[in-house]
C-alpha cells in the first residue's frame, strides 16, 4: 500500500485531521465531516502530460490496463497496481450526438453523451466499486454493505460474486428500487434487507449497522468510491483528445459523481495537466431537489471548506416529505456527498438546476430514439441541458458532455409504460405520478393477424 504517499483527510477547513489508509472510516471521528483521499504528489511518479496515458492501450492484455479506471492508476495511487480488484470496468463510450443537439439548437459537433451503461453491471457505479473493493481487500474486509436505490446494490453484489473475496448485504427501502436493478442483486447472491422506509432511512441504518458489526460500507460516503468515479472524467478527456469541454452535465442524487468530477479537475489543475476546469451543471429531479434548494434558494456555498453546516442541518431537520421521482437512481433527499459536491461546484464554477419527471421521461425518449438507451435518472442530464439552453446559460457553441449514468434496462417498466400506448399500464406506472403526456412515444402498431393487413400497415408507416 502506498500509505506513505496517500492518506485520508477531513474535508473541514477548521479540522484538517488526517488518518492512515488502513483505517476504515466514512467520516472524520473528530468532527463528523466527510473524508478525502489526498496524495503527496511531489513524491509520486505523476505523468508530465495526460497524453502519456495513451501508451497503455497497447497493454490491454493486462487487466489493469484494460480497465478504464486502473489505466489511470497514477492519478489514484492509493493501492499498488498489482493489488487492485478489477472486472474490466470503464469500457465506456463518448458519443457525439448532433441529432440530439438539434433539438436544443446546439451547434454540430458540440454535444457529447458519456455513456456509463456499458459498465459490467450496467451503471457508473462500477468505477467507484472497483476502488472500494481494492481498499476493502487491503484491510481484509469479509463483508461489504450498502444502502441502495438499485445501481450500487447491483455493482456491490457483482464484485462480491465474481471476486469471491467477501459477502455482500444490501439495504433497500420499501418499494423504492427498480426491479431491473434488484434482480441483479438477487441473482448475484447478495443478502437483501428491505426496511420500512425510503433510501434515506436505509442509508441511516446501514451507517449505524456497519461499524457495530465490522462491515465495510461501500456507499459513496466511502472516500475510495470517489477516487474510482473521478476516472469517468479522465475517459471524457481521453475521448476528446485531452481537450477540456466547456460543460459537464450530470444528474444529482447522492452527489458522488459531481463530487468526484470536481475533485479530479481540481487535482489536474494542481498538477498542471490542464489549464482550466469545465463548468459543472448538476441536475436534480424536482421531487428530490435538496441541492437545488440549498444552492439556489439558501445560497449555500463551499467557501473553501467553511460552508454553513448549521444551515444545512436545519434544512434537513425541517425536510418532512420523502423524495418522490420516477428517476429512482436520484430519488434521494439527504445526499451524503453534499459538502464534496459544493466543493466541485466551487472548483468548476457550477450551476444547479431541477427538472420534472415529465421533462426527464421526454428527454429519455429523445435519447433513446437517437440510439443511446438510458435509465430515467440518466436523462436528467439532457433534460437539464435543454433547460439551460433555453435560459441561455449554455451557449450553442459550447462543447457539452452529458453523462448518462445507467443502462436502459435498469428500469424497463418506465420505458414500456411511456411507449406502449397501454392505458392501464400508463395510468398505473406514469399517470399516478403526474405524467400528463407521452409526446415522444413510439407506440406499437396494432394490426390484425392477416398478411395483407400487415403489409398495408408497414407501407403506410414507411411513407410517413
Amino acid at each position: 500500500m502506498n500509505s506513505e504517499f496517500a492518506y485520508q483527510k477531513c474535508l473541514s477547513a477548521t479540522c484538517q485531521s488526517t488518518f492512515d489508509l488502513g483505517q476504515i472510516l466514512t467520516q472524520c471521528p473528530h468532527c463528523g465531516k466527510l473524508l478525502d483521499i489526498q496524495y503527496e504528489w511531489d513524491k509520486l511518479p505523476v505523468p508530465k502530460s495526460l497524453v502519456n496515458f495513451e501508451t497503455y492501450w497497447s497493454q490491454r492484455n493486462n487487466p489493469t490496463r484494460l480497465s478504464g479506471v486502473w489505466r489511470f492508476h497514477e492519478l489514484l495511487p492509493f493501492v499498488p497496481i498489482e493489488d487492485v480488484v478489477t472486472l474490466g470496468e470503464g469500457q465506456t463510450l463518448l458519443q457525439c450526438a448532433d441529432s440530439l443537439g438539434q433539438i436544443c439548437q446546439h451547434e454540430s459537433g458540440k454535444l457529447f453523451l458519456q455513456y456509463e451503461g456499458f459498465n459490467p453491471s450496467g451503471s457508473f457505479k462500477d468505477n467507484g466499486m472497483t476502488a472500494a473493493f481494492s481498499h476493502a481487500k487491503y484491510v481484509d474486509a469479509k463483508i461489504a454493505a450498502c444502502a441502495s436505490t438499485g445501481n450500487t446494490s447491483a455493482s456491490l453484489a457483482m464484485y462480491s460474486a465474481v471476486s469471491r473475496q467477501m459477502r455482500s448485504i444490501i439495504f433497500i427501502g420499501s418499494g423504492k428500487i427498480a426491479f431491473g436493478k434488484l434482480s441483479q442483486a438477487l441473482d448475484f447472491g447478495a443478502m437483501t434487507i428491505q426496511i420500512d422506509g425510503d433510501f434515506d432511512d436505509a442509508m441511516r441504518q446501514v451507517q449505524q449497522v456497519c461499524p457495530r458489526l465490522g462491515i465495510y460500507l461501500v456507499n459513496s460516503v466511502n472516500p475510495f468510491r470517489i477516487e474510482g468515479q473521478k476516472t469517468i472524467m479522465l475517459r471524457v478527456l481521453e475521448a476528446l483528445q485531452w481537450q477540456v469541454p466547456d460543460w459537464i452535465i450530470v444528474p444529482g442524487g447522492n452527489l458522488g459523481n459531481s463530487s468526484s468530477f470536481g475533485k479530479m479537475f481540481g487535482e489536474l489543475l494542481q498538477l498542471g495537466l490542464i489549464d482550466r476546469a469545465p463548468r459543472l451543471a448538476v441536475i436534480n429531479a424536482t421531487g428530490a431537489n435538496p441541492l437545488y434548494e440549498l444552492y439556489n434558494q439558501h445560497e449555500i456555498r463551499f467557501d473553501g471548506g467553511h460552508y454553513d453546516r448549521t444551515r444545512c442541518d436545519q434544512y434537513f431537520a425541517n425536510l418532512n416529505s420523502a423524495a418522490d421521482t420516477l428517476a429512482s437512481a436520484i430519488e434521494i433527499n439527504r445526499p451524503v456527498n453534499l459538502a464534496k459536491c459544493l466543493r466541485a461546484l466551487e472548483i468548476c464554477d457550477g450551476v444547479v438546476e431541477q427538472v420534472t419527471d415529465q421533462e426527464i421521461l421526454d428527454a429519455k425518449a429523445q435519447i433513446g430514439s437517437h440510439g443511446m438507451g438510458c435509465e430515467p435518472a440518466s436523462a436528467a442530464s439532457f433534460a437539464g441541458l435543454k433547460k439551460l439552453r433555453s435560459q441561455q446559460i449554455i451557449a450553442p457553441s459550447d462543447r457539452v458532455v452529458c453523462v448518462l449514468t445507467g443502462h436502459q434496462l435498469k428500469d424497463p417498466d418506465a420505458t414500456v409504460a411511456y411507449h406502449s400506448g397501454d392505458a392501464e399500464m400508463f395510468a398505473k406506472k406514469l399517470g399516478a405520478r403526474g405524467i400528463e403526456s407521452v409526446r415522444h412515444a413510439n407506440h406499437p402498431v396494432r394490426v390484425a393477424n392477416d398478411t395483407d393487413a400487415i403489409v398495408d400497415v408497414i407501407q403506410k408507416q414507411m411513407k410517413e
